[in-house]
């Protein structure tokens, strides 16, 4: 009777933080209404630890129902490789000789686009961007393109409704960018060795349709934007146009950050190569801005949350998934992606062992078309919020206007996945 139980009170705490993670905004704002708890409500308030958070409060009620050693051995159990490579990805994607090397190709190509050069940056941001996490994954390319955007379109100045249509297609292109190669999205990755998707196939069969849709959603978006980036004078960090990093000293930081995404699915290897990146910043450290080493953790604790809490819908998850038919596979994982990871979703899809051809397109065509729908339905989301959340109103990322600016984003993924 304790493994029902325990179920049942995962499933009610896993619903306590998504409504948790709608709620982001209103304790933001109890925070400034009573100063006296600020802090609390500002912990609360930050979406990063929404999940970290409330993993915690499961471990403890299991130790309640099963045991503490039950607990541990459960917690024991996850495999926590991705939130780790997550953190470690962003924080050397988001070192100054990276995003130096990044913007400068960026805006060589912008000045030769037929465009103002704010406009063309940031088109390329919303689509080259996603397409480059093909090759080097998708939480080093939203890192990359939110530390782009963040002072050209997540700006205090700019209307909110604006800056969630933006957001919503970074995230959602994000998802869907990733496609192309068969190691680069995490939905992809959890089942293209059992299914022997390799990435000539995914080109085939996702990635040129995903292209398309990054295209259009970046094309509308900046269009939208137009008027919001004529005022702007460069996409770039201001930092970016201090003192040149050398040739030696970017290349090395490239060379390493080739390695960890080599290394992507070893954590001994990439976190020895982090340690060595570690040192290095530290022996070249006039050519370095200070490391986002607070808002990568953040996001690290985000996921392992989320992998803490995800274990334990599988009792639910699981049977939904295999009672589809193809099409309404399609529109559940679609639905599903935003309540859950999308990389659950597609994990548990492999785990059916008579799922047909067209069920396993549909599903993966789902989880990444949803991707962008709430900050958990792609393990990226919550990466891109940490970085860009201080451009919104009390410096919060509101659920709702997410859910909202990804919505005609998403459809256009869904109608590229289901038409072309």
């Amino acid at each position: 009777m304790q493994e029902p139980a325990i179920q049942y009170i995962a499933a009610a705490i896993f619903a306590v933080a998504l409504v948790h993670t709608f709620a982001v905004k209103q304790f933001e704002r109890l925070s400034h209404r009573y100063p006296r708890h600020a802090g609390l409500f500002h912990l609360l308030g930050e979406v990063e630890v929404v999940f970290g958070f409330w993993a915690i409060v499961l471990v403890l009620a299991m130790g309640l129902v099963i045991g503490g050693n039950g607990a541990l051995g459960y917690a024991e159990s996850r495999n926590y490789t991705e939130p780790l490579f997550v953190f470690v990805v962003m924080v050397v994607a988001a070192s100054r000789p990276v995003l130096r090397t990044v913007m400068s190709g960026v805006s060589i190509v912008a000045r030769v686009l037929p465009l103002p050069t704010p406009v063309a940056a940031a088109w390329l941001g919303l689509a080259a961007v996603p397409l480059l996490g093909s090759l080097v994954t998708e939480p080093a390319a939203m890192t990359i393109a939110a530390l782009m955007l963040a002072p050209q379109i997540f700006r205090p100045q700019l209307p909110e409704a604006v800056k969630y249509l933006a957001l919503g297609v970074l995230f959602v292109n994000i998802s869907i960018g990733g496609t192309l190669t068969s190691y680069a999205a995490p939905p992809v990755l959890m089942v293209a060795s059992t299914w022997q998707w390799d990435s000539a196939f995914m080109l085939a069969t996702f990635g040129w349709k995903a292209a398309v849709a990054v295209v259009v959603n970046a094309t509308v978006a900046t269009f939208v934007l137009r008027k919001h980036l004529a005022a702007t004078p460069s996409p770039a960090n201001p930092e970016l146009s201090e003192v040149p990093v050398p040739a030696a000293v970017a290349l090395t930081h490239l060379a390493l950050l080739a390695g960890i995404v080599l290394f992507a699915h070893h954590p001994v290897a990439f976190l020895g190569l982090f340690l060595m990146f570690l040192g290095f910043t530290q022996a070249y450290e006039r050519h370095q801005s200070p490391l986002i080493i607070k808002e990568a953790l953040l996001v690290g604790f985000f996921l392992a949350g989320l992998v803490v809490l995800g274990g334990m819908q599988r009792w639910w998850l699981e049977p939904v998934v295999s009672s589809l038919e193809p099409l309404a596979l399609f529109f559940g994982a679609l639905g599903l992606t935003a309540i859950t990871d999308n990389a659950a979703l597609t994990y548990l899809g492999s785990l059916i062992a008579t799922i047909s051809d067209e069920s396993k397109y549909m599903l993966v065509a789902g989880a990444v078309a949803g991707g962008g729908l709430t900050v958990i339905a792609n393990a990226p989301n919550p990466a891109g919020v940490a970085l860009l959340k201080r451009g919104f109103a009390d410096e919060s990322i509101g659920a709702g206007g997410l859910l909202l600016g990804a919505l005609g984003p998403t459809l256009v993924a869904g109608a590229a996945f289901m038409l072309l």
